[in-house]
């Protein structure tokens, strides 16, 4: 569509603090769980079906849930990041992560051309064109503005020193530090599942038998209660 709405700042400022309060729900549904209760609702068979579960979710797509992800998805066209920007408690933990990292991306008002080129490219609207540094929790560092710049080193990534660091590094390093981190929990044995196969298959079949555990619900500890005999049968 060549461009995208842009919202007024007011309504902009308002719906980015969504995904902030979505993210404080989860923490403090998780933070106020026992580690018990945690240990149990992972080894319910809600728990160990859970990634059936969502694809089920997709297979078999309501009307409510047709609307909101039809809507979403006119959002993402009409605005950019529409997700991401304002309902995405990912986003929002990245955000806070962003504020934490040793590398900015900075302005060399010396060498800055003023064609605000960076500012346009930005997804999250931040005036790059108008600061120094960008400390920001809507930059997550990716680099459309420094790509966007037609000036040499007028804005650069650089952590403390601010010695400018490759663009490439920061690539590297991220994918380091994510395969690394994989390849641990594998070496280590907290990569693969305690569930055997038959199990597995087992649960796929019944996938829709296997309620969220709720306390106190009757009809939930009945179903849980007989797959987990089933289980506890193999």
């Amino acid at each position: 569509m060549k461009r995208n709405i842009s919202l007024p700042h007011w309504i902009d400022v308002g719906l980015r603090t969504l995904k902030y309060f979505l993210l404080g729900f989860f923490l403090y549904a998780v933070g106020t769980m026992s580690a018990a209760g945690i240990k149990a609702f992972m080894q319910s068979p809600y728990g160990l079906i859970a990634d059936v579960k969502m694809l089920n979710f997709f297979r078999f797509l309501g009307g409510v849930g047709l609307v909101v992800i039809g809507g979403l998805l006119v959002l993402s066209v009409l605005i950019q990041n529409f997700w991401c920007r304002y309902l995405c408690p990912y986003g929002a933990m990245m955000g806070l992560a962003s504020l934490l990292s040793p590398l900015k991306i900075r302005r060399n008002p010396e060498t800055c051309i003023d064609c605000a080129k960076c500012a346009k490219a930005c997804p999250s609207s931040l005036p790059v064109d108008r600061l120094v540094t960008i400390r920001s929790v809507e930059c997550t560092a990716c680099l459309e503005c420094v790509a966007a710049c037609p000036a040499e080193k007028a804005l650069v990534l650089s952590g403390p020193t601010r010695k400018s660091v490759p663009a490439w590094t920061l690539a590297v390093g991220l994918a380091t530090l994510f395969v690394g981190t994989v390849e641990y929990a594998k070496i280590s044995h907290h990569w693969d599942t305690a569930i055997s196969p038959t199990v597995y298959q087992y649960l796929v079949r019944h996938a829709e038998a296997a309620a969220h555990p709720v306390p106190n619900d009757s009809r939930d500890s009945e179903v849980s209660g007989r797959m987990v005999g089933y289980l506890l049968t193999l």
